[in-house]
C-alpha cells in the first residue's frame, strides 16, 4: 500500500478525528480512503450518465416511455 503525507485544514482535521472518536472509523487513514472510494464511485456514475446523455444526444429520439428509461437506468447502477 503506497504511503502518502497529506496536510488537511483546521476544520477538516477537527471533522476527520470527530469521526475516528465516535468509532466511526478506526483510522484517519481509512477514513480517506472511504472517502476516496466514494469519490471514484460517484465518478463512474457521473461518466456513465454522461456517456448516456451524449449517446442519446447524437441517437435522436426514443420510443421509452419515462418509466421503461427510468428501470433501464436503475438495472444499471
Amino acid at each position: 500500500m503506497g504511503r502518502q503525507s497529506i496536510s488537511f485544514t483546521q476544520p477538516n482535521d477537527e471533522w476527520l478525528k470527530n469521526q475516528v472518536d465516535k468509532k466511526e472509523y478506526s483510522t484517519k487513514s481509512e477514513l480517506v480512503n472511504d472517502l476516496i472510494r466514494q469519490a471514484r464511485k460517484q465518478q463512474r456514475q457521473i461518466d456513465w450518465i454522461s456517456a448516456k446523455l451524449e449517446k442519446a444526444e447524437n441517437s435522436g429520439f426514443t420510443n421509452l416511455s419515462k418509466e421503461q428509461i427510468l428501470a433501464e437506468s436503475k438495472s444499471l447502477i
